[in-house]
């Protein structure tokens, strides 16, 4: 027998954990970022290839970012917060919004895939100028004993004309 999900219920968790990432981001709340992710998480930004194709293959074409697991992100995050890399210094002051969120038809008690639209507003303040990246991304969710976590993140990035510098905090 089918076990009856409230998906409903899954949204919500879902949404919250998306809304979560994005303050977390926002507040460089970087150990709290980090522990949305699963030890053994994916993510992936994609680069288009073309105006209208992006690359498809991690490990052949190039990508904006790649992380097999969550070691890249903890690497990045100390690259980060040590200032030893110069276009992070300072950080800048960001705002993420997360909109549309859909739950996938393949929803589970335990795991499930969120598609959303979202928008970052990034003001560098060395320069004191500001840009908005914007795209879709979609989030494989897992349930653990610590509750709900990113097991696979992949976001598009829909203006990819970079004027400054890009980060995962960015997308």
């Amino acid at each position: 027998m089918t076990e009856k999900i409230d998906r409903v219920a899954l949204l919500a968790a879902g949404t919250e954990l998306l809304a979560r990432e994005g303050l977390y981001l926002d507040e460089q709340r970087w150990d709290e970022w980090l522990a949305l992710y699963c030890e053994d998480c994916e993510f992936w930004a994609p680069a288009w290839k073309n105006n209208s194709v992006m690359t498809a293959d991690f490990n052949r074409e190039i990508s904006i970012f790649y992380f097999k697991s969550r070691a890249g992100l903890e690497d990045r995050v100390w690259r980060i917060r040590s200032g030893e890399a110069p276009s992070l210094n300072p950080v800048p002051r960001t705002t993420h919004v997360v909109s549309n969120a859909l739950l996938s038809d393949d929803a589970a008690a335990d795991a499930m895939t969120l598609h959303s639209a979202w928008t970052c507003h990034v003001y560098f303040l060395r320069n004191k100028t500001q840009h908005v990246f914007f795209g879709r991304q979609s989030h494989a969710l897992v349930r653990s004993e610590a509750g709900w976590r990113i097991q696979r993140k992949k976001s598009v990035l829909m203006n990819d004309y970079v004027p400054a510098m890009i980060d995962v905090f960015c997308v």
